[in-house]
């Protein structure tokens, strides 16, 4: 190998090696760690554990209600999160860019609630919900704002879906923004004139145009919603009862609050891993070929 090109390599390696090894120390080791403990009884903190084998697996997806219950949960909140963050998202970026006007207001506007952290953001909504909503219910004929917004397990639901939208969907509104930018304004005009209205031009002009952020926006929804904990656990704590518990909240809690069973959260941690990793690979497939198809 000639020397200017080894220098290079040299080089590279030299700028990328701090990043590489906080990767390595920070998430590679500890996953690969991870999933050789799942295959344990470990409690975390003896250094003698015993090898299972698939012992923890099979009692957490045939012995466990619990981790079942939170998976479906947390299923039901990615389904509710992928489209209703993304609609909204979507419908915010194209009313904003219609917009001669007051652009840089609204992006701002509806951006702030994600600069706030969503376990404080968490926390304020309880005040709302358990405070403010009461007290307007009362002063006001709206009696369902005066509901248990929180320490009903049919309403909780909604409630968590309501602060993640609040805080997410300024975040997706952004990368739409941008995509919308990117379209040529000649492919618009040449629609309208040819007869298109608003919404037949926006469907066969400007999705196809911006199907790559269409994907990046799923699968960043898609990847968060799996990964809820924050939310959940600052406005009901998994509660009432366990009907909100995620399936994150359930894997920090076999690890530490319950009998330390290290081992068996990893292999939940396993289990979420693989269904995440299926469910990203169908959404990639899916949108890549509506891409290409575009």
């Amino acid at each position: 190998m000639p020397f200017k090109i080894y220098k290079k390599y040299v080089m590279l390696l030299a700028f990328t090696a701090p990043a590489l090894i906080f990767y390595a120390i920070f998430l590679l080791i500890p996953t690969i760690s991870g999933m050789y403990y799942s295959f344990t009884d470990w409690n975390g903190l003896n250094p003698n554990y015993n090898f299972i084998g698939l012992g923890n697996f099979v009692e957490s997806l045939k012995e466990d209600p619990d981790f079942l219950n939170s998976l479906w949960f947390t299923l039901k909140y990615v389904l509710v999160m992928i489209v209703l963050q993304n609609a909204l998202a979507l419908v915010l970026a194209v009313l904003i860019e219609s917009r001669t006007r007051s652009k840089g207001f609204f992006r701002t506007i509806f951006f702030m609630p994600n600069m706030i952290s969503t376990i404080i953001s968490a926390f304020m909504w309880t005040f709302v919900f358990s405070s403010v909503l009461p007290q307007i219910a009362e002063k006001t004929a709206i009696a369902f704002l005066g509901q248990s917004w929180l320490g009903d397990p049919k309403v909780s639901f909604f409630s968590i879906i309501i602060v993640s939208l609040w805080n997410g969907v300024g975040y997706m509104m952004i990368i739409y923004l941008a995509a919308l930018q990117g379209v040529p304004q000649s492919l618009k005009e040449a629609a309208i004139i040819d007869g298109a209205n608003a919404f037949q031009t926006l469907r066969s002009v400007t999705l196809p145009m911006i199907t790559h952020a269409i994907t990046i926006c799923f699968f960043l929804t898609l990847n968060g919603a799996f990964k809820v904990y924050e939310v959940v656990y600052g406005l009901t704590g998994g509660g009432p009862g366990r009907s909100t518990q995620v399936i994150t909240m359930n894997i920090y809690e076999e690890a530490f609050s319950n009998n330390f069973r290290y081992g068996y959260a990893s292999a939940k941690s396993v289990i979420l891993f693989a269904i995440v990793l299926i469910f990203t690979l169908i959404q990639l497939r899916v949108m890549k070929k509506r891409e290409v198809e575009a």
